[in-house]
């Protein structure tokens, strides 16, 4: 079971919401779904995203973030800001926390335990998603996956190689959508044709992973590992 909470973030200064976004992907029980530099968009996508509450700046052009969570149906919600004038009211929108900038990471983990009281345990994720194929809609199982590339013909396609040999190409998705749907403990993007499962990961050295899968000759699995995912993959083996 997943027992991490899912939080959108929200912060018109691209500094502030960089720092932010690190100081959480620091925090073991937290994922950060995705992060926003504009609320207008924030209040457009975050309707389609799966998310348990929301850590966001107040003092923002166009729309601060009391107006922006307003808008949010009762999600819950940790305000950030440099400025005390607006504890009050963030206060009157029932939210988790109001944390002062510059933001100390203990002082965010604080407000974080706030929001696990809140919320309660989160409940468990299904194990499974529902995909446009070329064999029409399809329940696809995290656990069956192996790994998934770009098609040959159609690079707006991806192939998902499953356990037992089978294959299936998944219908007009990319891999950053898939990143969101495929639970982020379990895949790893390696390189910009192909996503894997950590399962599979026989040894690899400082540009190649070798697999536990063999090809039609029987040899092991070979795959990429490009220096623009390096980093993010050795973080994914290490945790």
């Amino acid at each position: 079971m997943n027992t991490k909470l899912k939080c959108l973030l929200l912060d018109d200064e691209i500094p502030g919401l960089t720092y932010l976004k690190m100081l959480c992907e620091q925090i073991s029980d937290v994922e950060v779904v995705k992060a926003f530099n504009n609320p207008e968009l924030f209040l457009k996508e975050s309707s389609s995203l799966d998310f348990d509450f929301c850590i966001m700046d107040i003092e923002m052009p166009t729309m601060n973030g009391l107006q922006v969570a307003n808008l949010l149906h009762g999600k819950p919600v940790i305000f950030t800001t440099a400025y005390k004038e607006y504890a009050a009211e963030a206060f009157d929108l029932n939210a988790i926390d109001y944390v002062q900038k510059p933001i100390k990471r203990e002082r965010l983990e604080q407000a974080i335990e706030k929001a696990k009281l809140r919320l309660g345990t989160p409940k468990e994720e299904k194990n499974f998603v529902q995909l446009n194929t070329d064999k029409g809609k399809s329940l696809l199982f995290f656990d069956a996956i192996d790994y998934i590339k770009i098609a040959e013909v159609d690079s707006r396609n991806k192939i998902a190689f499953l356990k037992d040999g089978i294959q299936l190409t998944l219908k007009n998705i990319t891999f950053d959508k898939l990143l969101e749907i495929l639970p982020s403990s379990n895949f790893i993007r390696v390189n910009k044709r192909e996503l894997i499962s950590i399962k599979i990961v026989h040894v690899f050295t400082f540009d190649e992973i070798t697999s536990n899968l063999k090809n039609q000759k029987g040899d092991l699995i070979r795959f990429q590992l490009s220096e623009a995912y390096k980093h993010d993959f050795l973080n994914k083996i290490n945790t």
